[in-house]
């Protein structure tokens, strides 16, 4: 499985990072540790998936977290999540 982070400013991408996972765990292990990784690399807090977040995710293997998904204050727009291979 292969997920593509990335953030934006102002319709600009700022940076982005993908996560690569080979091994057997279940689709949702994978993606949680996912995200819970591009958190660390982006040195972010970890966003909290809406039920927004879920429908999206399980419709279109993608979502984007926005301000009210993070504690803290963010100094982006929005940090777009999405699978682009699976096992």
């Amino acid at each position: 499985m292969r997920i593509w982070a990335k953030l934006f400013e102002n319709n600009h991408m700022l940076r982005d990072t993908v996560v690569e996972y080979t091994d057997n765990d279940t689709r949702t292990h994978k993606v949680f540790r996912a995200l819970e990784e591009v958190c660390l690399r982006f040195d972010l807090s970890q966003p909290a998936w809406l039920d927004k977040n879920l429908n999206e995710f399980r419709r279109h293997a993608k979502t984007r977290f926005y301000q009210d998904n993070f504690i803290e204050t963010i100094d982006f727009d929005y940090l777009e999540f999405h699978i682009i291979e699976e096992d």
